[in-house]
């Protein structure tokens, strides 16, 4: 409840104030207005706002407006918690002035702002049931379900969020239903809620009933594709085939039932994959079941083909036959055309791309490769492929492409005075081209020329000019000609100049040795840089130098034998065929004192075998010779090293034999002069996995072919039914044998087992597989047999005896008649000896026994 309060404060002489309603509150979002009624005249009458400031009329949410001489109106539009506090009126005349106030207080109603229904939420989600309510004070939340009021307090799986929402982890089907959202406001004794329905959609799972199709593309024949699908909502099912190197397409329903999933009258354009697409609110599962269509392409025509370069086309053939009609691709190279495509392509090595100038056409089993505006790059080996589901066949032909000469190579040669140079002419044209060249139009060489010869092969054309003055400078002409058209090409002769000089970029000095980086020469004269001399001295000595040869990409270079602790200068200079350039700008660096080695730098080489050569570069020696060199090693997942090996200075590497297979080892490297020793300069590697033994059999070959493999594996296995049959017999009084007992012998067969029997002193054993005991044993254990003297008791892995096991039998069963029990019992045992006997002979090592 809001209550305006009034005051009046009155200035002597007589003007009064009253604001009307005395009492009055505001819900949010309503509009009201107040009256100011001044007594006694009164020039001025103007509102403030609860932060003193005056209030202009025409404001969009609060206007004053002056109704008369003595009264002002104040109206509050839309109000929100911002228009509370104390308004002000007062009302002035000259020096006279009076003014009361009054306090509005808003209050909100509960309002729903954000309560939708239904919310659907996925099974196994954290589910969070909005109810978004506004209201001053804040109202309470209360939730119920089916009635009764949710207690978080009892069932972890519901909370009941800071912001008033309804959270239940890992939402069930089980929790769908109608939600109250009760919002009170207990000051007021206000209340208000909304029910809202909570639906739980469950992800659709779908099953294929079969994961792959084969089907004949013949007239009539159909193709099941099958698959079930369930969830909440009921999904929908469809079906979708993937287009190759595409994307999936839907399967139309003129084609495909969904009731029963069947493709009919299948076609070449049938096969492939299909997806099962079972989708609803939940999401979508996918289920692929592939279709197959069967029959072996062959081609049946591809010849070879012939043109001149610049004819407007050529076009090659390929047919076959299959079915279903074989897919037909043309490929030359490493690329591939198929059919429609229009293609720009490029020769890997040196020649122009083909733009646009290739079309390949399929018709039936027909399929043409046509090359427009025939270029000389377009001869080779053509590949044409056909192939369908089950296999493929491919056959080759070759395009004849006639063409004029094509000179190619450099146009550049740099050489100088007295150094013999080759000018290269490479001529590639069909046929073979004759080449020719000239100078000034004078054919080389020429009784004028001594110093040059030419020197020809199937495609090159050498021209070998030995300088002897400026003169010899200058343009060659090579021209080359065959039926089809000539060919001329301009090559200069350049006089070589000697390279710039290197930049030095820093010195990286050490005690006796230092590592110059640089830069190589910006101009190389034309030629390659064949070395590079480094100068250095001390200051105020001679120059002390040496040559390095070039490498590739060489920017770094040692000097050595240098003085610890002592001031150098260095400078480079480089080298090519012409001569040796300027030197560059001279560095200064200053060596390090004496001190300890560096670290060597190890590489490992394998010896073969589980032996290992590590080999290490000797770097600085800290101005002080190397002594010796410490090698240490071990297995990386042990703790303890290898005994440690010393070895003398001038050793460069170290073998390491009887290491153990497929290991990882760690290699240590210390180098050690008067100083100290360096760090160790270390190294990993895995020894290489053990060699397998290969048995006899597979140098001289197996001495028993397949069949006889089978047919051994055909009598094991009747012999172990038979085996099994007897165990049946005997054990369990079934079998092909109890059979013949009871229908020829006229009674049921052996009775139960003995006592002794079934504590396990016997042949058999309990167990499920009902197979002979074998137990290895030496012969020691046989002596020691021996030597007790006397029958041994039966155990449970001692075998019987043919006498035991009658005698055994004998005691624990109801004699069969006479002459048929004594004919089957000696048939058993006897048939049972020569199955062990079978078995040890084929299958089992000397030492093993059984029966």
């Amino acid at each position: 409840m809001y209550i305006f309060v009034l005051s009046s404060f009155l200035h002597p002489a007589a003007i009064q104030v009253q604001i009307t309603p005395t009492q009055g509150e505001i819900s949010v979002g309503e509009s009201k207005f107040f009256l100011c009624e001044v007594v006694g005249d009164a020039k001025d009458i103007d509102w403030y706002d609860p932060s003193g400031e005056k209030i202009l009329p025409n404001r969009p949410d609060i206007s004053v407006s002056r109704n008369d001489e003595a009264t002002s109106t104040l109206t509050i539009y839309h109000a929100n918690v911002d228009s509370a506090g104390i308004y002000k009126c007062v009302a002035k005349n000259g020096d006279k002035e009076a003014q009361a106030t009054v306090q509005v207080k808003i209050f909100q109603k509960i309002t729903f702002q954000n309560a939708p229904t239904p919310q659907e939420f996925n099974e196994g989600d954290d589910a969070d049931i909005v109810c978004d309510v506004v209201s001053s004070p804040p109202a309470t939340i209360i939730w119920k379900y089916k009635g009764a009021t949710i207690q978080a307090s009892k069932d972890v799986r519901f909370k009941i969020l800071s912001n008033g929402h309804l959270q239940i982890r890992g939402i069930k089907k089980t929790d769908e239903g109608m939600y109250n959202c009760e919002a009170r406001v207990t000051a007021r004794g206000e209340i208000d809620f909304r029910m809202m329905k909570v639906i739980v959609n469950v992800l659709p799972t779908i099953r294929a009933r079969q994961s792959e199709v084969n089907a004949t593309a013949d007239v009539g024949s159909s193709a099941l594709l099958a698959c079930d699908a369930d969830g909440f909502p009921e999904p929908t099912v469809t079906w979708a085939q993937y287009v190759s190197h595409c994307c999936y397409w839907p399967v139309f329903n003129d084609r495909l039932r969904f009731t029963s999933d069947l493709i009919r009258h299948v076609k070449k354009v049938d096969e492939g994959d299909y997806t099962c697409i079972a989708k609803n609110k939940a999401g979508e599962k996918t289920e692929e079941v592939s279709l197959n269509v069967f029959v072996q392409p062959k081609i049946t025509f591809l010849i070879n083909q012939s043109a001149s370069e610049f004819d407007e086309q050529v076009t090659l053939t390929c047919e076959a036959s299959g079915d279903p009609t074989p897919a037909i691709s043309w490929s030359f190279g490493n690329r591939v055309f198929t059919e429609g495509e229009q293609a720009s392509w490029t020769r890997p090595d040196k020649y122009e791309s083909l733009d646009r100038n290739v079309v390949v056409r399929s018709h039936a089993r027909v399929s043409s490769l046509t090359l427009k505006n025939v270029q000389f790059t377009y001869a080779g080996q053509y590949l044409c492929t056909a192939s369908n589901s089950i296999g493929q066949d491919n056959r080759h032909m070759y395009l004849e492409v006639r063409y004029a000469p094509k000179i190619l190579g450099s146009v550049t040669v740099y050489t100088w005075e007295g150094n013999p140079a080759n000018i290269s002419c490479e001529v590639d044209a069909h046929p073979g081209a004759e080449v020719v060249w000239f100078r000034d139009g004078l054919q080389l060489p020429n009784a004028n020329t001594t110093n040059m010869k030419v020197y020809n092969t199937p495609t090159i054309s050498y021209l070998e000019i030995t300088p002897d003055s400026q003169n010899d400078f200058g343009s060659y002409n090579c021209t080359a000609t065959n039926v089809m058209g000539t060919e001329s090409k301009e090559f200069i002769l350049i006089q070589a100049e000697v390279p710039s000089s290197p930049e030095i970029q820093q010195v990286e000095p050490f005690s006796s040795t230092a590592v110059v980086e640089f830069e190589e020469p910006v101009s190389m004269g034309g030629v390659p840089i064949i070395k590079y001399r480094v100068q250095w001295r001390s200051l105020g000595q001679e120059w002390t130098g040496r040559e390095y040869d070039a490498e590739d990409d060489m920017t770094r270079i040692t000097i050595v034998d240098l003085k610890p602790e002592t001031t150098y200068e260095v400078k480079m200079s480089a080298i090519n065929g012409k001569g040796e350039g300027e030197s560059s700008t001279a560095s200064t660096f200053k060596t390090q004192p004496v001190r300890e080695p560096s670290a060597p730098k190890l590489e490992a080489k394998a010896q073969g075998g589980n032996s290992l050569k590590v080999n290490w570069i000797k770097q600085d020696d800290g101005g002080s010779p190397i002594k010796h060199y410490l090698v240490r090693y071990k297995a990386t997942h042990v703790s303890d090293w290898k005994p440690e090996i010393r070895l003398p200075h001038g050793s460069e590497y170290v073998l390491l034999s009887g290491l153990d297979w497929n290991t990882e080892y760690e290699v240590r490297v210390v180098a050690e002069n008067q100083q100290g020793k360096s760090k160790p300069g270390t190294l990993s590697f895995r020894t290489a996995v053990e060699p397998t033994t290969i048995p006899d059999a597979v140098d001289g070959g197996s001495g028993l072919g397949t069949g006889a493999i089978v047919g051994i594996l055909i009598v094991v296995f009747f012999l172990l039914l038979v085996g099994v049959d007897i165990t049946c017999y005997f054990l369990n009084k079934c079998g092909l044998l109890m059979c013949i007992a009871v229908n020829f012998c006229g009674k049921a067969g052996p009775g139960a087992k003995s006592k002794d029997i079934e504590e396990g002193k016997a042949a058999f054993t309990k167990d499920e597989s009902k197979e002979p005991i074998v137990e290895v044993r030496t012969e020691e254990e046989n002596t020691l047999n021996q030597e007790g003297g006397g029958p041994t008791e039966p155990n449970e892995t001692t075998p019987l005896t043919e006498p035991e096991f009658t005698h055994i039998q004998s005691k624990n069963k109801p004699s069969l008649p006479s002459t048929c029990e004594k004919y089957l019992n000696l048939l058993i045992l006897k048939l049972l000896h020569s199955l062990c006997s079978l078995w040890l002979d084929c299958f089992s090592p000397p030492q093993m026994f059984c029966c």
